[in-house]
């Protein structure tokens, strides 16, 4: 009502009506306009008072506001709580639950559909049937916790005496399953490497102790510390394929780098260190060499074996390349597989070491200068420090979190964004995660009404408006938004793990999916 207005009867009727009888029916009372002006609007009424003066109304908007609700604790009792938490935390027992209402919900694991679930306020109420009071709930709770104590340390001393058994009669733990993968993929790689550096050190110890040359130490030391650097390689391989568990929930794929990096550390202080060791005390206090014929036979039947390890390398990271859609040379340098990554690096330098270490003791066999031989020492070093420094460099980039390839990324957007229920996707993450696993994760601001209209039309109309006719109050309109509301969000929950099943059908790799609601 605006200006000079005057609002009929039956408005001011229902204006008096929302202003002054709230929580009381319209026709308890009745009103009647005696007299009507300017500036005054007189009128008789049946309840309490004979007149009522109201001055001018420029502008009444009358809202029927919901109450706004303070949550108390009292509310919390109408969550949700699993059977071993209301059996683990309230003291009762399987057959106590059976008689409490289930509610089916849809479970977060992907490998179960739904699970029951119980209101906390029927398992509360369970529990003081049970017990009699919350002062007996709490003893026999710090009874159960005392047990568990002893239980414990019980566990604790009989795994140490079954530890100290072991160790008396040796350790019959049959096979692990883990010893397949040295037999395929990186893992034969590796073993490959192991048994042909071992032997390949060996008889270098062997020409060293008979010629004395200082490049022939150099490339004993260089075999010695691939041989062992492998060695951690096959623990990091077979500690990587481990099964998750709660205390490392997304496994050990990383192992691999981080053995790679000590191999590239330990390259640098033993392989490295040495030889340019060796090859000062060389240049500083030359010796004159003995026969060299020994030595050039072993860095020869070295150069094969090297050179046939190097072989393998490259076919599995050519394979596996090929697998990735990458090429050869950027496979390598992101260091997508660390294992055998380190194998190729070391059998080149291997490759390297002999051709440098034979060209110097040729020198040194023309000339009579041992002098040749010692710089030989000191390249050799050199190489292994280059080495040592890409290993170190691409394992540290890999353990620090790297981003899957950019197509790959893009491919998993578009998949969302095509998604009728998907606006748009924000601050989007692709970590690889090593061995060829990803994890993925998005902001997705989704459709409302999609969502909504999923949810529609699982429903049945007919009802859905009768429900809708008989609101009469707004407590009755807040009760059919709450339940309709709650089961528009559990279409929303199904929505998303909709999302994250179809990424990873398509998408083999990613294994870990975070989509959050923005």
């Amino acid at each position: 009502m605006t200006g000079n207005v005057i609002p009929s009867c039956s408005a001011l009727e229902e204006f008096f009506f929302c202003c002054h009888s709230v929580g009381q029916e319209k026709d308890q009372y009745s009103m009647e306009l005696i007299s009507d002006s300017q500036h005054m609007f007189i009128f008789k009424c049946d309840f309490q008072c004979t007149y009522l003066l109201c001055f001018p109304i420029f502008l009444v908007l009358v809202k029927a506001v919901l109450k706004k609700r303070e949550y108390g604790p009292k509310y919390t009792q109408n969550n949700f709580i699993t059977g071993v938490r209301a059996i683990n935390e309230f003291c009762l027992k399987s057959s106590d639950l059976e008689q409490l209402r289930k509610i089916r919900r849809r479970s977060p694991h992907e490998d179960t559909e739904s699970f029951t679930v119980y209101l906390r306020s029927d398992v509360e109420a369970k529990s003081l049937e049970v017990w009699g009071s919350p002062e007996a709930l709490a003893r026999e709770k710090k009874l159960r916790k005392e047990a568990e104590l002893e239980y414990r340390e019980r566990l604790f001393r009989n795994q140490k005496i079954l530890r100290e058994y072991r160790d008396f009669l040796g350790n019959t733990k049959p096979r692990s399953r883990t010893t397949s993968v040295f037999f395929k993929g990186p893992g034969k790689v590796v073993m490959v490497a192991i048994c042909i550096n071992g032997l390949n050190c060996f008889f270098k110890f062997l020409a060293w102790i008979y010629t004395g040359s200082a490049s022939m130490f150099s490339e004993a030391i260089h075999s010695l510390s691939d041989t062992c650097n492998q060695g951690l390689l096959a623990l990091g391989i077979s500690k990587s394929v481990q099964t998750p568990d709660p205390t490392h929930p997304y496994g050990f794929s990383n192992m691999r780098y981080i053995v790679s990096l000590i191999s590239g550390v330990g390259i640098f202080m033993m392989g490295a260190g040495l030889s340019w060791y060796h090859g000062i005390m060389g240049l500083l206090n030359p010796q004159p060499m003995e026969s060299l014929l020994w030595a050039y036979c072993i860095l020869a039947g070295s150069l094969v074996s090297e050179g046939a390890t190097l072989l393998v390398a490259v076919n599995e990271l050519r394979r596996s390349a090929r697998a990735k859609g990458m090429s050869f040379y950027k496979y390598v340098m992101e260091s997508r597989d660390p294992s055998t990554n380190v194998i190729l690096l070391e059998d080149t330098a291997a490759v390297l070491g002999v051709t440098i270490a034979a060209t110097c003791m040729g020198l040194t066999s023309i000339t009579g200068n041992p002098l040749y031989d010692s710089l030989g020492s000191l390249g050799v070093g050199t190489l292994l420090g280059v080495v040592s420094a890409f290993l170190i460099y691409t394992n540290t980039e890999a353990l620090l979190g790297r981003s899957i390839q950019p197509e790959q990324v893009q491919r998993l957007t578009e998949l969302l964004e095509n998604d009728p229920s998907v606006r748009a996707i924000h601050d989007v993450k692709a970590t690889d995660l090593g061995l060829g696993k990803v994890r993925f994760k998005a902001e997705v601001d989704f459709d409302g009404r999609v969502v909504t209209r999923s949810y529609l039309e699982k429903q049945d109309f007919d009802q859905m408006l009768q429900e809708i006719q008989q609101v009469k109050t707004p407590e009755e309109l807040e009760t059919f938004m709450l339940k309709h509301g709650e089961n528009i969000i559990d279409t929303l929950g199904a929505e998303v793990d909709r999302l994250e099943k179809e990424l990873k059908k398509r998408n083999p790799e990613v294994r870990h999916v975070d989509l959050e609601i923005l």
